[in-house]
């Protein structure tokens, strides 16, 4: 078997190529589902553990006003103060339960004056864009129970916007809205129960499923497996082929025995006379 074939350009190509797939599905690709199946499986986890658990004060869990962080998320806490209605906007283009939806936001006092950013829940559209009427929050003072979410970010940074007579976020984030409605408010937000005070339709819990992160990653290192090994089962034919070696054979082997050239008329009598002189017999 000959592999000076690999030499050539397309088939260093080839390997070329194949050695960087390999290396991206096994230290790029595969590591990237694992990691989302590992968030997945920590999510579900913090979500079962909020139901079990009962609810606690907002300050054992978040003191000071400290932002939340991803064990936080998902615990049920107390709180107690009012809502500041002249704050509340609408969460643009959600989907909940499989449908277009819209999220009520509204700020929301505490007794030692710090503002939280209160999701009451959520409302359906009424002609794909515009808001239906809903309930607003009741005035003075209410215990509530919410559990803790994470700032979401919406990768363009816009702010807000007014739309139908109400003004709109792109992403529920405690920062953009608190600049938007000029009050400063705790980082992450807090979204209500059923069946508390102000809740307009309570937010679902997302699905406890692990998702198909587990399988992708498995099947990005069995693609990174396959690749080198269709790889040398094409190297290996090529180089058990006849014709593998017949480039080189055709550059490097014997040449071709030459057929002798004709001569001409005049290099015939030429000789003819020759061999008369030298009396030599010529042909008939």
């Amino acid at each position: 078997m000959r592999f000076g074939f690999l030499l050539r350009p397309g088939w260093i190509g080839l390997v070329l190529l194949v050695g960087v797939f390999s290396m991206l599905c096994f230290t790029v690709l595969a590591p990237w589902q694992f990691d989302r199946h590992a968030e997945t499986q920590a999510r579900n986890e913090a979500v079962r553990a909020s139901m079990r658990a009962e609810p606690v004060p907002l300050e054992r869990v978040l003191p000071d006003g400290a932002a939340p962080s991803e064990s936080d998320e998902w615990t049920r806490v107390t709180f107690t103060g009012h809502y500041l209605p002249r704050g509340e906007t609408l969460a643009w283009q959600r989907t909940v339960l499989g449908e277009p939806a819209f999220e009520v936001l509204t700020p929301f006092r505490l007794k030692d004056g710090t503002t939280l950013l209160v999701d009451r829940g959520f409302i359906r559209p009424v002609e794909s864009t515009r808001a239906p009427e809903y309930p607003a929050p009741p005035s003075g003072t209410v215990r509530v129970t919410a559990r803790i979410r994470l700032d979401e970010h919406d990768s363009e940074n816009r702010e807000l916007f007014r739309h139908d007579g109400h003004r709109w976020a792109y992403a529920i984030n405690a920062d953009t809205v608190g600049r938007g409605v000029d009050i400063p408010m705790r980082p992450g937000y807090f979204s209500l129960v059923a069946d508390q005070p102000g809740t307009v339709r309570a937010m679902p819990l997302p699905r406890l499923e692990s998702g198909p992160y587990l399988s992708y990653a498995m099947q990005w290192i069995i693609f990174g497996t396959m690749a080198p090994l269709a790889a040398g089962y094409l190297i290996y034919t090529e180089a058990r082929s006849p014709g593998a070696g017949a480039t080189r054979a055709a550059s490097t082997g014997p040449s071709r025995r030459q057929r002798p050239r004709r001569k001409s008329v005049s290099q015939l009598v030429a000789e003819e006379e020759r061999r008369e002189r030298e009396g030599v017999p010529g042909t008939e």
